[in-house]
């Protein structure tokens, strides 16, 4: 089946957008994630679908200086997390500006905070289909570790205190334009966000009760009701069990089979909306050889059903 991209100008061009970043949580190698997945091969393995592929180096970010970085209250690193996310930011949406698919390899989650950012400046329409483990909704008030990969929803909802350093984020994002799926380690104050701002959540449980095939469409029923809008597809390997990907900082048992994470990718394909495209929290430092490989394959090929890839 060829799916025609609403968004997407022709010839159809993937951007890659290398981000070798750590400094929203404490785990060193999660920026190694992005080096190890182009060197498996996914620029030629997005080629071989029919994309022209840019890539251009990864991102080293030398150019953000945050040696004296003092927590602000409890949240750690926040200016390098602010200066980088807000390079990324640029990246991005200068890559959707030329009608390109930027696909954001991290690095930890806190990026989410400048690709969703890029993605919204472009296409104010857009909603966001977040699908992880965990809810990343911490505000300042309510962040116990002040780790930031735990709070960039927060930051693109406009929730929480205002922090200077993080002025530049504006709070485009709608909170009825935002679904989570595979939710399965939420802290209390984030349960308490996500009821206050009536925000959709699918965890585990509802796609034990009605398969990912359902929790998809109703998912996509709740954003994006007509599929005429652009969808932004933050993806969190740790969204998938432990058993398919174990190689992430924060791995959490029972969550998404292989099939059930490639599933939302080939859907959301379907849909021909996607403009811009995050695989997060690759960490080839936790694990085995065997497990880091497992889980780069893994990475490697949500982005390809996400760019189009089928069974058949």
């Amino acid at each position: 089946m060829v799916v025609n991209s609403r968004f997407i100008s022709e010839p159809k061009t993937a951007a890659i957008v290398g981000c070798p970043f750590s400094g929203g949580q404490p785990r060193a190698g999660v920026d190694r994630g992005p080096i190890q997945m182009v060197e498996a091969g996914l620029i030629d393995q997005l080629t071989d679908l029919g994309w022209s592929v840019k890539f251009h180096g990864h991102h080293q970010f030398e150019e953000v200086n945050a040696v004296s970085d003092p927590p602000i209250g409890i949240l750690k690193n926040p200016r390098l997390v602010s200066r980088v996310n807000e390079a990324v930011a640029q990246v991005v949406g200068d890559h959707a500006r030329k009608g390109e698919l930027p696909v954001t390899l991290g690095g930890d989650h806190s990026l989410a905070m400048g690709t969703i950012s890029g993605t919204l400046s472009v296409h104010p329409e857009t909603c966001v289909i977040w699908v992880d483990a965990h809810a990343d909704i911490n505000t300042v008030e309510s962040t116990e570790s002040g780790n930031l990969h735990g709070m960039p929803v927060s930051f693109l909802l406009g929730l929480g205190s205002k922090i200077p350093e993080f002025s530049w984020v504006k709070p485009l994002l709608k909170a009825d334009r935002l679904v989570y799926i595979g939710l399965r380690d939420i802290d209390t104050g984030e349960k308490r966000i996500l009821r206050e701002n009536n925000i959709k959540a699918f965890s585990m449980h509802e796609v034990d009760k009605y398969g990912i095939g359902k929790v998809v469409e109703m998912a996509l029923d709740h954003v994006n009701p007509d599929r005429d809008r652009p969808i932004h597809l933050s993806f969190d390997v740790d969204a998938l069990d432990p058993s398919v990907a174990p190689s992430t900082g924060t791995p959490v048992r029972g969550g998404l089979t292989f099939r059930e994470g490639h599933y939302i990718c080939e859907a959301i394909h379907e849909t021909g909306c996607l403009v811009a495209l995050d695989l997060m929290e690759v960490n080839p430092s936790l694990a085995d050889d065997a497990s880091v490989r497992q889980t780069v394959q893994v990475g490697c090929s949500l982005v390809r059903s996400a760019l189009g890839e089928t069974l058949l």
